[in-house]
């Protein structure tokens, strides 16, 4: 038995090589640069030949590539996978969004985990103000700044070395942020639930203005209406 298995519940055959060949897709969505098939190996804590007929498999499913020096990525199979999850994820978020840059008078966003950046993929700038923050879809920026990767990771287990407003936006249930971003802008977010899972999403408002105390239990209150669609159009 290898180490990483000593650290899991016993799974059958099947069910132990789908684990493997999931643990490869997450290690390597942490990895921009992609990881040799002893890395792989050796995070598993299994022998390369088991890692070599996993990323054959993956490789074969458009999953992974491998390069001509020998380090595996994630390839453009991960893509159309994370399109049927953003589109659903998107169609609950939407309506929600839209009540939120509605009410509060400020731009709202939906935004995912990306390996160690957030990644805005839904955005509705509001319709009843004179002046508000122009964001766009697929912004990106790292975890650890702004509203919304804080508000991701605020979901996740306390981190050696975290922000110290991610620890604060775990008690609470919202993190909020000022300039972090942009000069002068304030971000309110809260994480999106589904299940036990950690969250990978949060929604957010951003404005050029001081956001109301009205405003934290709105984007809470928005973030666990998400969760609830999600959740029910698992059943």
């Amino acid at each position: 038995m290898t180490p990483s298995d000593t650290a899991r519940p016993a799974l059958s055959a099947g069910a132990q090589t789908l684990d493997r060949g999931l643990h490869i897709l997450e290690l390597l969505a942490d990895a921009p640069h992609g990881l040799t098939v002893t890395e792989l190996a050796t995070a598993l804590g299994v022998h390369r030949a088991v890692v070599y007929r996993l990323v054959t498999t993956l490789t074969s499913r458009g999953l992974v590539a491998r390069s001509d020096g020998g380090r595996v990525r994630l390839w453009t199979g991960v893509v159309r996978l994370a399109r049927g999850a953003f589109s659903e994820l998107r169609t609950a978020a939407m309506p929600e969004l839209e009540t939120l840059a509605r009410d509060v008078e400020a731009t709202a966003t939906l935004s995912v985990a990306d390996g160690g950046e957030a990644i805005c993929i839904a955005v509705v700038e509001p319709q009843n103000t004179v002046m508000h923050v122009a964001y766009r879809t697929g912004t990106r920026h790292p975890l650890t700044m702004g509203a919304s990767g804080k508000a991701i990771l605020a979901g996740h287990a306390p981190q050696p070395n975290e922000p110290p407003d991610v620890a604060a936006a775990r008690r609470r249930g919202y993190v909020q942020t000022e300039g972090e971003l942009q000069s002068g802008a304030v971000g309110l977010a809260a994480p999106i639930r589904v299940g036990a899972a950690p969250p990978e999403a949060s929604v957010a408002v951003v404005s050029l203005a001081p956001l109301g105390p009205e405003c934290a239990p709105r984007v809470v209150d928005a973030a666990d209406r998400i969760s609830r669609a999600l959740t029910d159009a698992m059943l």
